[in-house]
């Protein structure tokens, strides 16, 4: 599952393994983006349908190979941030509902900064919880911080929401760079370079789409495998259309489906090769595994329901695909509040 760091004295060549990550990095985002522009329905539809699932898994099962065994000085990081997890999907599941029962616009706008407020100060208190964990650093900054960021929220209650859409899938990008830093740290410079290839996708697209009036929805692949399967307002509200009237909206779900291709790319492909010293499946890898029978058995059924769950997604994908959608990227705020304690303590 992973390559052996070159020597440091290898002279730099197009088939040298660091080179070669990075122009499989930056081919894999080009595909990404000219599908994106040209076919968003239809690709939207095949990458979640494909990789949704798929992905959650592998990354599940990579932070159970970098979790500790034990929590020991660490349990108050671990039990704040599940708590925020549990506390905050379920919240973030539960908006659209309470919203729908409010009268008041003003009040219901209301929820959604309330909801970003907490949020906003359980990352806070994650940062400053782990600035004071080695290795330390000074964590005061993060409180006005979040002070700030609060005055935006209740200003905007739908910015940060929006905000999260679009930059959870740079996340793995981060996380893929800590990676590398922890067991392929010559090939950081290289992967370095390829990362230029996705801001300057996105204004390509931007230039291309910029003024395109309306989502392309007709076309013989999207008829062919997505029959009523997938309306281009799911696609148009998910992006953030809704709130971004003035930007195409070709262009907001053009660049949505970019970076989530290149987010799944990351998780499914890029970090178990430069992240996983052995088979998915080899639970010794794993330390929670190694405590003892009972601990490997638990490891092995958290993995054996995570591929249920994949499965299960398939199926129902096929049944309804949009009904589906719309229910796994509301319950999708699970994993991503899940990277930031894994990002922070890989910082």
């Amino acid at each position: 599952m992973s390559v052996a760091a070159p020597a440091t004295d290898m002279p730099v060549t197009l088939s040298s393994p660091r080179i070669a990550f990075a122009l499989g990095f930056v081919g894999l985002a080009v595909c990404a983006a000219v599908l994106s522009g040209t076919l968003p329905i239809a690709f939207a539809f095949a990458t979640v349908f494909l990789f949704a699932g798929p992905h959650n898994w592998f990354e599940a099962r990579y932070a159970l190979g970098r979790l500790p065994a034990r929590t020991g000085k660490l349990w108050g990081f671990f039990l704040v941030s599940a708590l925020g997890i549990v506390g905050l999907s379920a919240s973030y599941a539960a908006l659209p509902v309470a919203v729908s029962r409010i009268s008041d616009a003003q009040l219901g706008t209301s929820v959604y900064a309330g909801w970003g407020t907490a949020f906003l100060f359980w990352v806070a208190l994650l940062v400053w919880m782990r600035a004071r964990t080695n290795p330390r650093f000074d964590g005061g900054w993060v409180w006005p911080a979040a002070c700030l960021a609060c005055a935006g929220v209740w200003l905007n209650p739908i910015a940060l929401p929006m905000v999260l859409v679009y930059l959870h899938p740079l996340m793995a990008l981060w996380l893929l760079d800590r990676e590398l830093a922890r067991s392929r740290p010559t090939w950081r410079r290289a992967y370095w370079c390829a990362l230029a290839s996705v801001p300057l996708l996105l204004l390509a697209l931007w230039g291309q789409l910029r003024d395109s009036p309306e989502l392309p929805g007709t076309d013989q692949i999207t008829l062919a495998f997505a029959p009523n399967a997938l309306s281009a307002e799911t696609l148009t509200d998910h992006a953030g259309a809704w709130a971004l009237s003035s930007v195409s909206p070709h262009f907001l779900v053009a660049a949505h489906t970019f970076l989530e291709v290149v987010h799944y790319g990351v998780w499914v492909v890029l970090i178990p090769l430069v992240g996983m010293r052995s088979w998915p499946w080899q639970l010794k890898a794993i330390p929670a595994a190694r405590r003892g029978r009972s601990w490997s058995r638990g490891v092995g059924a958290v993995l054996l329901f995570g591929l249920l769950i994949v499965v299960t997604l398939w199926v129902c994908f096929g049944i309804d695909y949009e009904t589906t959608r719309r229910v796994y990227f509301t319950v999708a705020m699970l994993h991503v509040l899940a990277e930031v304690p894994f990002l922070l303590r890989m910082v």
